[in-house]
């Protein structure tokens, strides 16, 4: 699905930078231009790198009905 479709970014595009390397939004952002134009994106955004770390590191979020 695109994130940014000012610099076409897509939520896999975003997998890929958090799998090469990338840490943060921030570190996503100058890789990728995500939300560098009108910045509608960053949330969505930032909820996509938030859900691959918890995905990658196996916790559940402290809000998360268990």
């Amino acid at each position: 699905m695109y994130v940014c479709v000012c610099n076409g970014v897509t939520d896999r595009d975003i997998h890929r930078a958090l799998e090469s390397g990338s840490r943060n939004f921030r570190q996503v952002s100058k890789s990728l231009g995500v939300a560098s134009q009108c910045g509608s994106c960053e949330e969505l955004a930032r909820e996509i790198i938030e859900d691959y770390k918890l995905q990658t590191t196996g916790s559940t979020p402290f809000y998360a009905a268990v």
